[in-house]
């Protein structure tokens, strides 16, 4: 066993017998490479990762090829879900050497950190001649790798605002930009399939999050058929498991027929916050049936002890990928029994396989009913059939050797599920929901937070890894969407205490966005600002749209004037390519029109809330109190003749008080 042994990575443990003699990433491996003056390897990866457990078996598995890397490097080895920082940092210098990211990303640094080349996957002879090559080079052509490195590290340093000539600017937030974000946006559409015209196909949550707020102000219908097509394949397609619920993390292919089989925490709790306010929307019954099936996925197979949610699902078992979700003919009669002629119909099943190696894999394109009419097997009794044939199949699929679970719990992915869990509870109203988000604000609150500073990692009962700004953005968003299911005010001040760490913690006052690292954390040859959306929203993106709720929570001007600064200087990238800052450009979509601020006050607050909430208005707070409170908007507000009320006000000007949702509601529609 190596060093890695004594980690609480399962990444990092799944290579703890490697003859690799690996180091964690720290001050005993760096100082090793100065001492000796080697060469670093450090090799980043996360315990999903299917081309990671390849090359793991390829090549750090190999007592030949381990020989050459423990004899020529100091060989660190990073797991990027607990350390996003090392990652982001080496990945930006990959990236700018011309090599597209990805992981496993293996790097080659200086003694001092700084890095000189990088790849990711290789197969055994490609890695072993490229180890001999970079120690050749090393040795004999040390100043030319040092030149090339300071390049790369000057390129990582320069600021954000630098890179992308992003200047301070007021910026008067307009409709017709938003016209403009979507035309542009629109011509990368699948508007056949659904999604974006590449493949493989990611769920790209930011992306619908804006086509919700866009549909909502233009009433463009183009916009919302291209987020109920990208929402039906995502929800009927072999991305999802149509067995146990969730989703995996992409698909392969251009139909979302194949998956790569992972199943990670961010993604599922993500599609759970736009599916609820899709289903606010559409009133689609699919998909209330995704979100209820992937909550119990979550609470029955990713939930600890503690109460907090783990991180992923491998894509393997056994070594094979996807083994644990695929089918061959005879397995699906053994399960089925009676069920499988029509079960076999309804999913195009056969001898040969739906896919390859004669496995099947259960992908739908329409919606149930009309699938199974289609295939000429639909009944009466049908839904109950379906029901009672998915139950037999996850019973035998309860036998097989499951995959991997990563099982550290990651405070920044906990606070997403937050967000997504009240999301779900505003759009369905189920009580096991909103307990369920209550609990996991509790166990961020409980295990990971002391004062206003979180930890990034918890594992073992112990909370590890200084908290990035990932962290604080996605707790902030999760708590001030428990506040509004509540009307706890802990929440807001748990909010407002985050907040304020990381704008002295975080916030660059230079260049008006917020650090990635925290000013106590481990410095690295660059601290980096998260910028760009992708399939997890840039940390400064959410907190500006942290900034502008909290600062009409509280009526804190300071937050919404950082908001807005921080919008105004994205607003140059949101008009040149849309597509990759589209969580700005819902905030865009707040800002573009006046945000409804609603003040519920009474005895029956909370069902008032309730009532209130199962409509579509995505660009309002909601505020509450059956007593009395403190907040502004609250603040002399009463009930009418013992009858709880609702204050519709934009803008801290309000109209008069109501004892009716749908008179609430009337009042919205007018202004």
């Amino acid at each position: 066993m190596n060093r890695l042994s004594q980690q609480t990575s399962p990444y990092l443990l799944q290579h703890a017998h490697n003859p690799v003699d690996w180091y964690p990433w720290g001050e005993e491996a760096l100082t090793k490479a100065k001492t000796d003056n080697k060469p670093i390897l450090v090799s980043i990866g996360y315990s999903a990762c299917h081309w990671c457990h390849v090359m793991e078996r390829e090549c750090f598995e190999k007592e030949a090829i381990a020989q050459v890397m423990n004899q020529h490097f100091v060989c660190i080895k990073v797991d990027r879900e607990e350390r996003p920082d090392v990652d982001a940092v080496y990945m930006d210098a990959v990236q700018a050497m011309g090599v597209r990211g990805g992981w496993p990303l293996n790097v080659f640094l200086l003694p001092d950190c700084k890095p000189f080349y990088g790849v990711t996957y290789l197969p055994p002879q490609n890695w072993v001649q490229l180890l001999k090559s970079v120690n050749q080079a090393f040795e004999n052509h040390y100043d030319e790798l040092v030149g090339s490195a300071e390049g790369f590290v000057q390129n990582m340093i320069a600021s954000e605002s630098q890179k992308y000539a992003l200047t301070s600017a007021v910026v008067q937030f307009n409709t017709a930009d938003l016209d403009l974000m979507f035309e542009q946006l629109q011509r990368n559409f699948d508007t056949q399939k659904g999604g974006m015209d590449r493949a493989p196909k990611f769920p790209m949550p930011s992306i619908y999050k804006f086509l919700l707020r866009y549909y909502d102000i233009s009433q463009n219908p183009e916009a919302v058929a291209q987020l109920e097509l990208s929402l039906n394949r995502i929800a009927l397609g072999g991305i999802y498991d149509h067995v146990g619920g969730g989703w995996a993390r992409y698909s392969v292919d251009e139909d979302w027929f194949i998956p790569h089989f992972e199943k990670m925490l961010y993604d599922n709790a993500q599609l759970l916050s736009i599916y609820a306010e899709a289903f606010s929307l559409t009133q689609n019954p699919l998909y209330q049936d995704r979100i209820e099936r992937t909550v119990h996925w979550l609470e029955s197979e990713m939930r600890s002890s503690e109460g907090g949610f783990y991180s992923a699902l491998d894509a393997d078992s056994e070594g094979v990928e996807g083994k644990f979700y695929i089918w061959t003919e005879q397995e699906l009669k053994d399960a089925l029994g009676e069920d499988f002629n029509w079960f076999s119909k309804l999913y195009r099943i056969s001898k040969s396989g739906n896919w390859e190696d004669g496995f099947n894999h259960l992908h739908l394109t329409d919606p149930i009913e009309q699938a199974a009419r289609q295939a000429g097997i639909y009944s009466d009794d049908f839904p109950a059939l379906y029901e009672s044939a998915l139950g037999k199949l996850f019973q035998r699929r309860s036998a097989k050797i499951r995959p991997g679970l990563d099982d550290k719990i990651l405070t920044s992915w906990n606070g997403l599920l937050i967000k997504g869990l009240t999301d779900c509870y505003r759009a369905l109203g189920q009580e096991n929901i909103r307990q369920l988000a209550i609990a996991t604000g509790e166990f961020i609150a409980q295990k990971v937070m002391s004062g206003s500073r979180l930890q990034h990692s918890f594992k073992n009962g112990l909370a590890s890894v200084t908290g990035f700004l990932e962290d604080y953005a996605a707790v902030i968003e999760g708590y001030l969407g428990l506040y509004q299911i509540t009307f706890n005010e802990q929440w807001l001040d748990k909010a407002r205490g985050l907040t304020d760490y990381a704008l002295s913690n975080f916030f660059d006052h230079k260049e008006g966005f917020f650090h990635f690292t925290d000013t106590y954390g481990e410095a690295l040859i660059a601290r980096k600002k998260e910028l760009f959306d992708n399939v997890v929203p840039a940390s400064n993106s959410i907190m500006a749209h942290n900034l502008y709720v909290l600062g009409k929570i509280l009526d804190h001007d300071e937050y919404i004037e950082i908001a807005d600064k921080m919008l105004s200087k994205i607003t140059k990238l949101l008009l040149a390519d849309v597509q990759w800052v589209t969580n700005w450009a819902a905030l865009y979509c707040q800002r573009a029109v006046p945000t409804a601020e609603i003040a519920i006050v009474g005895a029956d607050a909370d069902a008032m809330r309730k009532d209130f909430d199962r409509f579509f208005v995505p660009n309002k707070i909601v505020m509450g109190t059956a007593t009395s409170s403190t907040l502004p908007l609250l603040q002399n507000r009463t009930d009418i003749n013992a009858k709880t009320a609702i204050y519709v006000c934009y803008d801290k000007t309000c109209q008069l008080p109501v004892t009716k949702v749908e008179e609430a509601l009337d009042q919205l529609a007018r202004l």
